[in-house]
């Protein structure tokens, strides 16, 4: 599936810099492309939706973490067979605040809430939706970016 079918959008990240009210970041993904084969990349071998817990999700720079107007990919694989779901471009500032809102989140909510949200939605239509913890940042070299990544505590890597 080619990355440019794919539309990215960040919710409620706002208030971690305007010191507000903490809520749960979301991440919005939109495919416009051929709907069945996302969503056949989005189910197990029994058929089933894979759970949110069977899902990794990544962001891999393409530029320095430093430049101003870097760029990368943000991938949703599945965590058993290691397939990519899909692949998308983003501006690297959106991401990295996205975690950093997340990381803020799970400190106000606690440990048994998920950090963040990714929505899933075919041409508008609402697919599913993951409550996520984890989110791996790497470097073009694909050294893992601990301190840009949000991971959990506890999680070892």
């Amino acid at each position: 599936m080619r990355r440019d079918y794919f539309e990215l959008d960040v919710r409620d990240v706002d208030w971690y810099e305007d010191d507000g009210d903490p809520r749960q970041p979301t991440v919005s993904i939109d495919f416009y492309g051929p709907a069945e084969e996302l969503r056949s990349r989005f189910l197990s071998t029994s058929g089933d939706v894979l759970a949110a817990e069977e899902l990794d999700v990544s962001f891999r720079l393409q530029d320095s973490v430093d430049d101003s107007d870097a760029r990368g990919v943000v991938s949703v694989t599945d965590r058993l067979t290691g397939d990519y779901v899909l692949e998308l471009n983003a501006r690297a500032d959106d991401v990295l605040d996205f975690i950093r809102a997340a990381r803020e989140y799970g400190r106000a909510a606690g440990d048994d809430e998920g950090r963040y949200r990714v929505d899933v939605a075919i041409e508008g239509d609402h697919f599913e939706t993951f409550g996520k913890s984890t989110f791996l940042v790497y470097d073009g070299d694909g050294t893992l970016l601990r301190s840009q990544s949000l991971i959990p505590s506890g999680v070892e890597l």
